[in-house]
């Protein structure tokens, strides 16, 4: 059984303080351990109820080929999880260290101070839908370790490479010095569908309620929008993520 001392420790992986300072994270629910042992992140261990020990056997036997099982009681599942139907299985990572191959990439997508978890999680997922791999995420974006992202990437967030808290003005400098033609997505901007879609891209998308900042606008080499044929005054970010990722595949071929 997980001494009260450990629970206590990995309990505290909930909150972003002691994520940064321990250089770990916390994952619940059957799929999401299962996307994050399949991957190369370094797993401590898996925490488990008697009850799903024993109504997931097989699961089991490939959790034990990963990594160390520690069982807790039931009632002390409310202070690992962060839903309000826990499956009662967690597991603790070490978070992933940066290691971005982006001269690979004909394609790297960009987050600027998007601080809603759920939207940031979605467009990772959308990423890892359209084969994108390599991900830059701004200071004022929600945390990718916040367990909401993590729930919203659906585990994408074990697939992909990604930079966060970055200067996002110093990157598109530095992009664009490696060859990168640089889009902003925006109210008002090229018609997305008309877009020239360049060797190499780096497509940036903003908070929805602010956009982009002048300096940004100012810096990226176009700025690009979907065009809108209803009455909606927006979209949300992580629908027009989706929207814009898809063209580009298309004019991929």
């Amino acid at each position: 059984m997980l001494s009260n001392r450990l629970l206590k420790y990995y309990s505290s992986l909930l909150h972003k303080k002691y994520r940064l300072q321990e250089n770990k994270f916390i994952v619940e629910g059957k799929k999401l351990v299962q996307e994050g042992l399949n991957s190369n992140f370094t797993v401590e261990i898996v925490i488990v109820t008697e009850e799903f020990y024993k109504t997931n056997k097989d699961f089991m036997e490939f959790v034990k080929q990963r990594s160390i099982i520690e069982r807790i009681e039931m009632q002390e599942v409310n202070k690992l999880s962060d839903t309000n139907t826990p499956q009662g299985i967690f597991a603790v990572f070490d978070q992933k260290p940066i290691d971005l191959n982006f001269k690979e990439e004909k394609v790297i997508v960009g987050m600027d101070n998007i601080s809603d978890p759920g939207n940031v999680g979605t467009i990772l997922r959308n990423c890892d839908w359209f084969g994108v791999k390599s991900v830059f995420i701004s200071q004022g974006c929600a945390e990718i370790y916040n367990p909401k992202t993590i729930r919203s990437s659906m585990g994408s967030i074990f697939h992909l490479d990604f930079e966060i808290e970055i200067r996002l003005i110093e990157h598109i400098k530095f992009l664009k010095e490696h060859g990168y033609f640089c889009f902003a997505t925006d109210l008002n901007g090229k018609n997305v569908y008309d877009m020239e879609l360049p060797e190499k891209s780096f497509i940036i998308f903003s908070n929805e309620a602010n956009g982009p900042s002048k300096d940004l606008l100012k810096t990226v080499d176009n700025i690009i929008t979907i065009p809108k044929f209803g009455n909606a005054e927006s979209l949300n970010v992580a629908s027009a993520s989706a929207v814009v990722l898809s063209e580009i595949v298309k004019k991929r071929g």
